[in-house]
């Protein structure tokens, strides 16, 4: 487990988590003001040890002693606050008490000292969970007598849980003994059965799909009987796919390399060292450690012919899985954010700043089947299937688009029988606007206590996504009919792709060059993209440009009354209400939000505008680069009042500024910086855009340097899995 770097001083205590707990229950650790005091808290959803507490608190404490009242470096008050959950405090309180040490002579002063903290802990109520007179320290001199320092303590939440504590463990070499506390398992529900796609019966499903037919749409359909239809004939596919593939759940701690021989040397394991703990004889203890031996071999060879037989067999797809496999990745980081105390506030704080409040679409009364509407048939079902991954990440029906191109291949009318009615009526059902957001730590940040800090993936019904690609299909060509994007807008039609923005960008440059002009251009990134759009704004947007009527009003059917289920170590798993603008994830956001920024392509003398999505070049040309220096703010300061009304703006810390120039050119390279919002940006030497890396001459040995040693980089570490 992680921990963020320790209050000042030395500290003496720790606390190591396991890493299956960490996989089950979320930790995050809470450091307190005196390094001699640690907690970390453990979240679980479902509840712990079978009950409704949700959280448990373990504290490590070192009290060191001092010579003020109260005579220990930290206050009873700090050690033994009242919880509501469940709270444990253990550690070397270096005092000696009658109740933890009955056959102790303790002086007046030890006394003294000791009975301040133990009328604090029964006062809340804690309960001491040492056995007395069981000794914690044994001193390796002969003058000092053993004695019980290492306490451990829980409150009433904690008491009932507590099985044992015992001390059960070989010598660590310490004068201080191991003690095992023991509390009843926690109630960790392991994620219900899911069917195995891979796994599905063919045969079976056409044989079912033969006689299956898709339920009569109401012929008068509002939003509630649209929405029942679609999810009892939705479930009734669903159940007549799932009934014909396996269940798999796999166990946490599975592994593919593990054999019934390995099960066995473990159970002879565990045996020997069950007697030698009874009985700890030489002889036993010698049977301990062969057992031990054997069976730690056997594993290590099992792993090694596992990774052989795997890394035998790779192909081009799975030879990258082995890299990520042999040199691992980064732990997952618990959202430890500021001001949120448990795993429902840390979910609230994320859902409050990937989601903010937007104003929703016109709500829906009655639906009416649209006349301009073109039904769908097969082959556009086809051709959105043909453009989708097998291996994209499902959403929360966990459906891959496998099953779907497979439903599709054997019976190909029945998906436009199920998606046909509700594009016809320009509606889209509650039951697919459920979406799984994964929350995921941005590498390479200085702290992870802002939301800032952390970005989500969010995974939607493939059966959504199906009929969002047809959507996007017929509004791209909508788009281009009634010109919805500027030409210099990238992103989301045919031609209009990365390369495309960098080569226009370069063939503006190099033309202003050919004219005597002195080029400049300003990156600039939107704030917030997608999550700024306001849909009643966008919707209108779409409607005076003439879009079909049936596109609009799925677009605002789309982006209405959307839930999310935030995941990450211990999150609350329930889907909660969400604002959005355009729903990241979808393959029709981005040319939505390109549509709603087409208007930010201002039309200026000299000068142009080209964007990819969110991203924005703003480009100047003068006689000299001064001039640029003047032009850019203003053309900054245009592009920010025509962004305002429809509430974009832009986060002009991430601006980057470049100087263009001929490779011919012997003139200096310009230094001069241009000035926004009182920020000074100094022109770059090389700067990366869209994937690419631009110089001031366009030299592209920067780009392909810079590919070609990460291409060195890739083949050098799969080399090192290839025996030598």
């Amino acid at each position: 487990m992680s921990f963020a770097p320790p209050p000042p001083g030395h500290p003496r205590v720790a606390i190591y988590v396991s890493r299956t707990l960490n996989q089950d229950l979320s930790c995050s650790t809470d450091f307190h003001e005196s390094s001699d005091m640690l907690s970390v808290d453990v979240f679980s959803p479902e509840g712990l040890f079978g009950s409704t507490y949700r959280s448990l608190r373990v504290t490590s404490v070192y009290l060191l002693r001092t010579n003020s009242p109260p005579y220990r470096s930290i206050l009873p008050e700090r050690l033994f606050s009242f919880l509501s959950y469940p709270h444990l405090v253990l550690g070397d309180y270096n005092l000696h008490h009658p109740f933890a040490d009955p056959c102790r002579s303790l002086s007046e002063r030890e006394f003294t000292i000791s009975t301040r903290y133990f009328d604090s802990a029964f006062e809340v109520p804690y309960h001491l969970l040492n056995t007395p007179g069981v000794y914690t320290r044994f001193p390796f001199d002969t003058i000092s007598q053993p004695s019980v320092l290492d306490l451990a303590v829980a409150n009433t939440a904690l008491s009932s849980f507590v099985s044992s504590r015992d001390t059960p463990l070989l010598s660590t070499g310490s004068d201080h003994v191991s003690c095992v506390i023991t509390l009843k398992p926690p109630a960790i529900m392991l994620p219900p059965p899911t069917p195995h796609w891979a796994l599905l019966d063919l045969d079976a499903v056409g044989t079912a799909l033969d006689t299956f037919t898709t339920l009569p749409c109401p012929a008068r359909p509002t939003p509630n009987s649209m929405s029942r239809w679609f999810d009892i004939s939705s479930a009734r596919l669903t159940s007549h796919l799932t009934s014909h593939a396996p269940s798999k759940r796999p166990c946490p701690r599975s592994k593919p390399w593990w054999s019934p021989r390995l099960s066995s040397l473990r159970r002879e394991y565990h045996k020997f060292a069950k007697v030698s703990r009874l009985d700890p004889s030489p002889l036993n203890w010698s049977n301990v450690k062969s057992a031990r031996r054997t069976y730690f071999k056997a594993i290590a060879s099992a792993r090694k012919a596992h990774w052989s037989d795997f890394l035998s067999s790779a192909t081009r797809r799975s030879l990258w899985t082995a890299k990520r496999f042999a040199f691992g990745h980064p732990p997952q980081r618990f959202p430890d954010l500021t001001g949120a105390s448990d795993p429902g506030g840390v979910a609230e704080t994320l859902l409050n700043h990937f989601f903010p409040s937007k104003p929703p679409p016109p709500l829906l009364l009655r639906l009416r089947r649209y006349e301009d509407y073109t039904p769908l048939t097969s082959e556009v079902i086809s051709r959105a299937l043909s453009k989708s991954s097998n291996t994209s990440a499902p959403g929360p029906d966990h459906i891959p688009y496998s099953v779907w191109k497979s439903v599709h291949r054997i019976k190909p009318s029945l998906l436009p029988s199920l998606l046909d009615p509700l594009l016809a009526h320009g509606f889209h059902p509650p039951s697919l606007k459920n979406a799984l957001s994964i929350v995921l730590d941005k590498p390479g940040k200085p702290s992870y206590d802002s939301p800032s800090s952390f970005r989500v993936i969010i995974l939607l019904r493939t059966l959504s996504k199906i009929l969002e690609r047809v959507v996007a299909s017929r509004l791209s060509a909508q788009a281009t009919m009634y010109s919805l994007i500027h030409p210099l807008q990238c992103r989301s039609l045919p031609g209009r792709s990365t390369a495309d923005a960098a080569l226009v960008l370069q063939h503006n440059v190099e033309c202003f060059h050919r004219l005597r002009y002195k080029v400049s251009t300003l990156f600039l990134d939107v704030k917030g993209g997608f999550d700024n759009v306001e849909s009643p704004s966008l919707l209108s947007l779409l409607r005076r440009k003439g879009d079909s009527p049936y596109l609009v009003q799925w677009v605002g059917s789309f982006l209405r009354d959307r839930t999310c289920r935030l995941t990450f170590q211990g999150s609350p798993r329930i889907f909660a209400p969400v604002s959005v603008g355009v729903l990241q994830g979808s393959s029709i956001s981005p040319l939505l939000f390109v549509i709603y920024v087409s208007s930010l392509h201002l039309e200026i003398p000299r000068s142009l505008i080209i964007s990819y999505v969110d991203d924005f070049a703003v480009t100047v040309a003068s006689p000299s680069y001064r001039t640029n220096v003047r032009l850019l703010p203003k053309s900054f300061s245009a592009l920010e009042r025509k962004a305002l009304p429809i509430n974009i703006s832009f986060s002009v810390p991430k601006t980057e500024l470049i100087h263009w120039r001929t490779a011919r050119s012997n003139e200096p390279l310009c230094s001069l910086p241009v000035q926004l919002e009182d920020q000074l940006f100094y022109p770059q030497s090389h700067l990366k855009w869209l994937g690419f890396i631009f110089t001031p001459t366009f030299d592209s040995r920067s780009y392909f340097s810079r590919r070609y040693t990460l291409a060195n980089a890739a083949l050098a570490t799969i080399r090192r899995l290839s025996p030598p």
